[in-house]
């Protein structure tokens, strides 16, 4: 379809289940619009909402947050190649903040405190990108 997937969007999502009752709760499009879509020129003048992006990710739940980081890169408001790590309300699945990294998630995140402070460290690598561990400082 002239490079357009044949299947609707979401292409990537994230689900949250009450494991009591087996009920969905919420379910949102997990990372931006691929740059292949999002520039093709036959959607052009097209608004296209998030349509997530494929691949697998890890989610790390935390007592208040969904954590996780897009699978692929995609071009920034900058002008560079990076991903997202995007941190949800996890009663809600509202995104309540991004943070750019410069390459994909790899591996699931995971949390550690040192010195009375929280720290985030994931994974990250894609082509061009020799994989590496980053890590972000969690606010006091």
């Amino acid at each position: 379809m002239r490079g357009l997937p044949l299947v609707k969007p979401p292409y990537g999502r994230i689900t949250a289940i009450d494991l009591n009752k087996g009920d969905t709760v919420w379910q949102i499009p997990h990372g931006d619009t691929p740059d292949n879509i999002k520039n093709h020129a036959a959607l052009s003048g097209v608004n296209i909402p998030r349509t997530g992006r494929p691949g697998r990710i890890g989610v790390l739940i935390t007592k208040t947050l969904a954590i996780a980081g897009e699978p692929g890169f995609s071009a920034q408001p900058n002008g560079g190649r990076g991903a997202k790590l995007f941190a949800y309300d996890k009663m809600t699945g509202q995104e309540l903040g991004t943070i750019v990294m410069p390459a994909p998630q790899t591996g699931s995140p995971m949390t550690y405190m040192l010195g009375g402070k929280q720290y985030l460290v994931l994974a990250i690598s894609g082509n061009g990108f020799g994989g590496e561990l980053i890590a972000f400082r969690v606010p006091s």
